[in-house]
């Protein structure tokens, strides 16, 4: 992210605030020329030499010089065009459909209170999306085609943010109950929102987390730096305030019998994610100090989390995987590959590199990719920011194949052995010539993930499609036995959070009418045996 400046203003009220136009003059914020009259200010992250040296959140906090004042918020909603089609909230933009133009233009004439709710419209978990999601909206929005898109990931995450602070947020305990029951397996983005709206339709939902601590991948999948945990325990107190409840360390087909669970509800939503991650099975693989992104992350979470409930020394062992003093290479990009980078790098690791298989991409849109779709351009994200300012080098090396892991005697890793690639009509091709070893204590892989966790599909006899996802079709969510629903990653397979909330969220709704048609079947089928009793009742004998 670059690094950016407030915009010089004179005259502090937000309302009447005068600030600098591209013209270079001074003029009150208005809003019929504000995508011509202000340029993009994205609000930047801390600066990476302060950051690397704690797991606090990568943005600025209120009071910090690089947070954004109410003014500057003001000035970037203002760029937001009265777009005649807002392809941010189409599907090549927002897949929640957040209502963007309109919080805009409310956090515009300060309207915050009701910007979360217009917010809370469409999206469960802002405070979520506004820190992890990667922005598509962005990336489609109309003022990016001739200039930088508006700010909107920074605009949404001040709208909660100041909704949380302002005690704007709320219980919303739900007027009327069905008398239904659902049991959601999984507790990430996906089941969390499907819970979130199921609950809100009345029903009693209770979610089932395998782990020790509600979240799933918002928990241990995703490093404190980019979502402090306190901000997802905040949301499912809330949750849970409202009706919902939860149970930690029930892997359901493992320690609790599914099938037992689902003859205990009326309807059953499986909201697993896609857990099993790809391999990479050359020689070497099982040395030590070879590991997949997950099992990293997931560990260096844990650690933290027992420091801060001052458990550490008691509960933790020796199976932390750390990468201090070590030369770090992670294979493959993407989120979590950043991710390990930055992890890495709050280890005090001795070096780090990180192997892209494919070229670099573009500087700006390629022919193939053009607006709306989401640009698939060079960029630096926070992990890359920190090793250049370290090390003084980003840590990319692209076009590179990972060919064997080299050890010692006792078994640890030691070295990578990689050879140049380059892209042919056929596939892949490596260079003659261009093999290298480069030195490497840990390796971290992060190659992404090629399917959920089978067995309790399996338990269930559930159809899956041919990449080994539960098969339930998009807007129907119903799986191949009748009250069983699925949705998210385990779905549709590896995608965002925003993507995760959408389908918990659509599984909601399809529940939802499952469940009142199964009442009204229940219902009529009571009646259908009362009357038959009072008719025999009123028979006579002869």
């Amino acid at each position: 992210m670059l690094m950016t400046y407030p915009l010089p203003i004179i005259w502090c009220r937000s309302t009447h605030s005068r600030v600098k136009r591209r013209s270079g003059e001074f003029a009150v914020i208005e809003k019929l020329r504000g995508f011509i009259n202000y340029e993009r200010n994205p609000e930047p992250y801390r600066k990476p030499l302060d950051r690397v040296l704690d797991w606090g959140e990568l943005n600025p906090e209120p009071g910090d010089p690089l947070y954004h004042s109410d003014v500057e918020r003001k000035v970037q909603a203002a760029r937001c065009m009265d777009c005649g089609t807002p392809f941010c909230q189409t599907h090549t933009g927002c897949p929640v459909n957040n209502l963007i133009p309109e919080w805009n233009n409310l956090v515009y004439n300060d309207h915050w209170r009701d910007a979360i709710d217009r917010l809370h419209q469409t999206n469960n978990f802002p405070e979520f999306t506004g820190r992890v999601c990667p922005a598509p909206c962005e990336g489609s929005c109309v003022a990016g085609l001739v200039d930088g898109p508006v700010t909107i990931k920074n605009i949404e995450y001040a709208i909660v943010d100041r909704a949380w602070r302002e005690g704007y947020i709320t219980p919303r305990i739900p007027k009327e109950r069905s008398g239904m029951t659902v049991a959601v397996v999984g507790s990430g983005p996906s089941g969390l929102a499907a819970a979130d709206q199921l609950n809100q339709k009345g029903h009693k939902v209770t979610v089932y987390e395998r782990a020790d601590r509600i979240g799933g991948l918002l928990m241990y999948g995703i490093p404190n730096m980019k979502l402090e945990k306190e901000t997802v325990d905040r949301r499912v107190n809330l949750l849970r305030e409202e009706g919902i409840e939860f149970v930690t360390n029930a892997d359901i087909g493992v320690t609790v019998d599914v099938n037992e669970v689902r003859a205990n509800y009326d309807a059953m939503a499986l909201c697993l994610g896609a857990t099993k991650p790809r391999d990479l099975p050359i020689p070497g693989r099982n040395l030590k100090g070879v590991h997949f992104a997950m099992e990293f992350l997931t560990k260096n979470q844990k650690r933290l989390l027992l420091t801060k409930d001052g458990g550490l020394e008691s509960k933790w062992n020796k199976d932390i995987i750390t990468a201090e003093g070590k030369d770090v290479i992670v294979i493959g990009g993407g989120d979590t590959g950043t991710d390990c980078i930055g992890t890495s790098m709050r280890h005090r690791c001795k070096s780090c590199t990180n192997f892209e298989l494919m070229p670099q991409p573009p500087m700006e849109r390629a022919v193939n990719n053009p607006w709306p779709q989401w640009p698939r351009v060079f960029g630096v994200d926070y992990g890359h920011a920190e090793v250049m300012a370290v090390f003084g080098k980003d840590p990319r090396v692209y076009s590179v194949l990972t060919k064997e892991f080299k050890g010692d005697d006792n078994g640890n890793l030691k070295a990578v052995v990689t050879v140049d690639v380059e892209i042919t009509p056929k596939g892949l091709k490596a260079i003659d010539g261009t093999e290298r070893e480069w030195p490497c204590d840990l390796c971290i892989l992060s190659m992404g993930f090629v399917a959920p966790e089978d067995y309790i599909a399996t338990e269930l006899g559930l159809d899956m499609d041919q990449r080994n996802n539960i098969h339930a079709a998009h807007g129907d969510y119903r799986t191949s036995m009748e009250g069983v629903f699925a949705s998210g990653d385990c779905r549709r397979g590896q995608s965002l959070v925003v993507w995760a909330i959408h389908e918990g969220r659509g599984l909601a709704d399809a529940c939802d009418r499952y469940l009142v048609q199964k009442k009204a079947d229940e219902t009529a089928a009571s009646y259908d045996q009362r009357h038959v009793f009072a008719n025999l009742s009123s028979i006579t004998a002869p």
